[in-house]
């Protein structure tokens, strides 16, 4: 139906020519793979804008079916590293729901003593609806309904539970996700060795590190960036590479090895990281591979770590800080 009216609209009898989206669906092979033309009237997906509003039926390496849009599809990796991700049958069999809820009201019967109540068509009600912090379930009538506040919760529940779901994606509130003390006192900008520092995520990462100390003088040990405010509950950011005498970092940033990295939610995140990083005072400049695409003004698209990365890279800081400054710097 979808196919059809855009037929009617544009007038053609294939509004979409195959490959007219190719290069939109490039950075997400793992999508490429979970598509299947014959179970979607044989529409190529390289013929299916990227933002179209229609449902199509994929299939995972599982052999599991679902239906989903290009937008919900592009969007699912979220923080995750698994192919199972771009799944959402893989994922609920990969990480179930947490217990701590139903462990925490069964403990609170039984410290009252008290038998589950009963529904009204006779089974034994489960008691997972009913947790120490909040009243029973409406399922359950009032009048033999106990009072749960004078409980104590046990411990190392916490007061409200949070589900895995929930902590990984970071959606708890702030309250309870504490921002991190070990950052130093600095000013707003200014860049230290970071204690809470992940190690180089790759390689090439340090290949390029190592090309870029050796065509260009910096303070090297940095690792971190003091911003003004928290970010995934650090007043810290970590950018690959940091250039303190220019303040200019510089990401490198790829699709990785199963095309999850650096798109979806997690190019969402990149995005907010520039925007603490450029508020701070710094300016971001990101070599992108793997056909992703330019997020600022001074990011670079190549298709790997070549002789040319090097040179590039210092053409793009003379565009920011100017020649005379970055020159000044040349080894």
């Amino acid at each position: 139906m979808w196919w059809a009216r855009r037929q009617w609209s544009r007038a053609l009898a294939e509004p979409y020519a195959v490959g007219e989206f190719r290069d939109a669906w490039a950075a997400y092979p793992i999508l490429v793979r979970q598509y299947h033309p014959d179970l979607n009237h044989w529409i190529v997906l390289t013929q299916v804008p990227p933002a179209a509003d229609v449902y199509l039926t994929w299939e995972c390496d599982a052999g599991h079916r679902f239906v989903a849009t290009p937008g919900e599809q592009r969007a699912r990796p979220g923080r995750e590293r698994r192919r199972s991700s771009w799944c959402p049958d893989c994922v609920a069999t990969a990480r179930p729901g947490s217990t701590t809820v139903v462990r925490a009201a069964a403990e609170a019967w039984a410290a009252l003593g008290a038998r589950v109540p009963s529904r009204d068509d006779g089974r034994e009600a489960r008691p997972t609806s009913v947790t120490p912090h909040a009243p029973a379930s409406t399922s359950v009538p009032t009048a033999a309904r106990p009072d749960l506040s004078s409980v104590p919760i046990p411990d190392g529940v916490p007061a409200r539970p949070i589900t895995g779901r929930a902590r990984s994606r970071g959606t708890e509130p702030r309250a309870s996700r504490p921002v991190c003390d070990r950052t130093p006192a600095l000013p707003v900008g200014e860049s230290f060795a970071s204690a809470c520092a992940p190690a180089p995520a790759s390689a090439v990462e340090a290949q390029l590190r190592a090309d870029l100390a050796a065509r260009l003088e910096s303070t090297e040990g940095h690792t971190a960036v003091r911003i003004g405010r928290p970010f995934f509950d650090h007043v810290e950011a970590w950018p690959d590479i940091l250039l303190p005498e220019l303040r200019v970092a510089v990401e490198w940033d790829s699709t990785g090895r199963h095309g999850l990295e650096h798109v979806g939610r997690r190019e969402e995140a990149d995005r907010r990281k520039d925007r603490v990083v450029r508020a701070a005072g710094w300016e971001v400049v990101r070599i992108r591979t793997g056909r992703l695409e330019p997020l600022g003004p001074y990011d670079l698209t190549m298709s790997g770590l070549t002789r040319q990365t090097v040179p590039r890279l210092l053409d793009a800081l003379r565009d920011i800080r100017g020649p005379f400054l970055v020159d000044a710097y040349l080894r």
